[in-house]
């Protein structure tokens, strides 16, 4: 789905599920209004608005990026639901399967996606594939097909939707409206565009990443360079470092090249000095 500029605003996820943008507050330049409590638009150059949401992201100045907010419709499985839920900084208002009858989709995970026990991550799934990934998708596809038409026999007998729907399984898709201001959403990116989320959640927060960069794409390259893509050290791991540094700098210009701008240059001897 695309609109009148030609923005990419809505991407299928998983088998039956998608993300759409359906509306959102404010871009790039509400957040440099907001850090400058100004009013009206383009009092600085776009250098210097890059530069200073650049800062704001560098040192976690992190109230102008809630001037930003964004309203998702999600179709998703609810088992995808109760992860996504307990990001509790978000209005979220959710189908409601008292009120009407839920549908009659399910997920089914691709057979690649069948995959044994971590060994090192207690809650999710390994490397290794099963062998029987055909026989496994089979009997996860009957048991939803035989629960959903016992779901659909019990409504027939006039019971109460809200009593009926209670042993559908959690790969049922349920969807919601999902709004959230950049700040509390890049913290869900952080965190769901890992490679250790679970895979489905991960869907989901990749086709988020598409949508927003794309309206706020200065904020969404800070976003990369200072969190998503940096590592942070503990105390402990800066002592073990001092052993292994060498303080010695290259030339300013050299840093430059590697796309460190003047002040972050500065910043970064600073943060060196502590070691």
């Amino acid at each position: 789905m695309e609109n009148k500029d030609n923005l990419v605003l809505e991407y299928k996820c998983l088998d039956y599920g998608f993300v759409r943008l359906v509306d959102w507050m404010g871009d790039d330049s509400s957040i440099v209004q907001a850090a400058r409590v100004s009013y009206g638009k383009g009092t600085k150059s776009v250098s210097e608005d890059t530069a200073l949401i650049r800062y704001l992201m560098r040192n976690l100045h992190t109230s102008p990026f809630e001037m930003v907010e964004f309203k998702f419709h999600v179709k998703l499985p609810i088992f995808v639901a109760r992860q996504w839920i307990r990001h509790r900084t978000a209005n979220v208002n959710e189908y409601s399967g008292r009120y009407s009858e839920m549908p009659d989709e399910f997920y089914l995970p691709e057979p690649d996606q069948l995959r044994l026990q971590s060994t090192l991550n207690k809650q999710g799934r390994g490397e290794a594939t099963i062998d029987n990934a055909s026989d496994v998708l089979s009997r996860m596809k009957q048991t939803q097909e035989r629960l959903f038409q016992e779901y659909s026999e019990l409504l027939a007998t006039g019971l109460a939707r809200e009593i009926a729907r209670i042993n559908l399984p959690l790969s049922n898709y349920t969807e919601w409206y999902w709004k959230i201001d950049l700040h509390n959403l890049f913290h869900f990116l952080r965190l769901r565009l890992e490679s250790h989320a679970q895979y489905e959640i991960r869907i989901y927060a990749e086709a988020i990443a598409k949508i927003i960069k794309q309206i706020v794409p200065i904020a969404y390259k800070a976003f990369e360079d200072y969190i998503l893509e940096a590592i942070r050290f503990s105390r402990n791991e800066l002592n073990a470092l001092k052993l292994l540094i060498n303080k010695e700098l290259p030339p300013d210009e050299k840093l430059a090249e590697l796309g460190l701008s003047k002040r972050e240059i500065q910043e970064f001897k600073e943060k060196l000095s502590k070691i």
